[in-house]
């Protein structure tokens, strides 16, 4: 069982950035292998399809993204003027740098859903090329994911946490503030540094000139980069969250079909070791592997490792966490265009805390 596992394990890993039909479909993907998963650990029952169903989380999410989908088609022009004028006003850098930490901090009270949706409408509406979108976009659902568990109402993982520690409400951001802050606050700064200054410039009140990209597109108020990402109709935004809850779906089903090995394998390691394993989050559920790995028992270091570990690796791909998956939907975000930024930066990060929690 555990070997065909650790085999499931390496074609979530690898496939989506060596086989371009598993990239464009990755949710068909990810849910045959959540579902091949279940069958290998033998826990593929009615009673657990049901129970995934009876999921509430995964319906709130679905139905955000469609009801901001839609909201925001109505939107979009008055959005993009009301950024290119934010934009006259303060540099770019500075803009960046608010928008990554402002929706970092402010996820654990509006939750990482409804910050991934407004981070994705406001980069959507930014006059750079696609390359720095993308780029924001990575930085900012690291900040995201960081932020939401500051409060149990942020996101799944700091429900269950606080539940499992028979905690209050402001416990997780008491032992994990000063990290948590300190993370948002590094993504801000290398969002900052990493756009291109020179990519943008506004002249009058809404004419967009880069220097490096054609003017494809006029319309009587906006000049649009060819780089910007297409427009949705109507049917996109619907199959645009389909996509969404197969992909919630997936994940589910993979987290149980690997909870057999995480809780043969995982959860008895040492914290040091254990803070490196939940790179696997990544492409597993967070929420699972903290329900799994935390315990009352644990001292308060183990319990920060844990949960830094999770929530570090979390932003290194598309499936680490809710934020990433909304995100690579609406900008047409490919796996390796993630990692190419999320894995050098959740690496850096994971070393970081690692000497932070461990050595100083």
């Amino acid at each position: 069982m555990f070997i065909g596992l650790g085999i499931i394990l390496l074609m979530v890993l690898v496939l989506p950035f060596v086989v371009k039909k598993v990239e464009h479909n990755l949710e068909i993907f990810l849910f045959s292998m959540g579902l091949l998963a279940t069958i290998v650990s033998g826990v593929l029952s009615v009673n657990l399809i049901l129970e995934v169903l009876e999921n509430k989380l995964i319906y709130f999410i679905t139905f955000a993204v469609l009801i901001a989908g839609l909201i925001f088609m109505f939107l979009k022009d008055r959005v993009k003027g009301t950024i290119n004028n934010i934009l006259t006003k303060i540099p770019l850098k500075v803009f960046v740098f608010l928008i990554i930490v402002i929706l970092g901090l402010a996820s654990s009270i509006i939750t990482a859903i409804i910050a991934a949706l407004l981070l994705v409408e406001i980069v959507n509406a930014m006059p750079i090329g696609r390359k720095d979108k993308i780029n924001i976009v990575i930085l900012a659902c690291f900040s995201i994911g960081l932020g939401a568990v500051l409060t149990p109402i942020g996101e799944p993982l700091s429900t269950i946490v606080v539940s499992k520690l028979h905690a209050d409400f402001w416990y997780l951001a008491s032992a994990l503030g000063i990290y948590i802050l300190s993370g948002i606050i590094l993504m801000g700064l290398l969002g900052a540094v990493i756009v291109k200054k020179g990519n943008v410039k506004i002249h009058n009140k809404f004419t967009v000139y880069d220097k490096e990209q054609e003017l494809t597109e006029h319309t009587d108020d906006f000049y649009f980069l060819d780089t910007d990402i297409p427009n949705e109709t109507y049917p996109e935004v619907f199959l645009r969250s389909l996509k969404i809850f197969i992909f919630i779906f997936a994940l589910e089903l993979l987290g149980a079909g690997f909870k057999p090995f995480i809780d043969t394998y995982i959860i008895n390691l040492n914290s040091k070791i254990l803070y490196f394993i939940n790179m696997i989050s990544a492409v597993l559920d967070n929420a699972t592997l903290a329900a799994a790995e935390i315990s009352i028992k644990m001292a308060p270091v183990q319990i920060k490792a844990v949960l830094l570990g999770l929530l570090i690796s979390g932003g290194m791909l598309i499936p680490g966490n809710i934020p990433n998956i909304i995100s690579a939907h609406k900008l047409k975000i490919s796996s390796k265009e993630w990692a190419r930024l999320g894995v050098p930066v959740g690496s850096v990060l994971m070393l970081l805390y690692f000497v932070v929690i461990f050595i100083l």
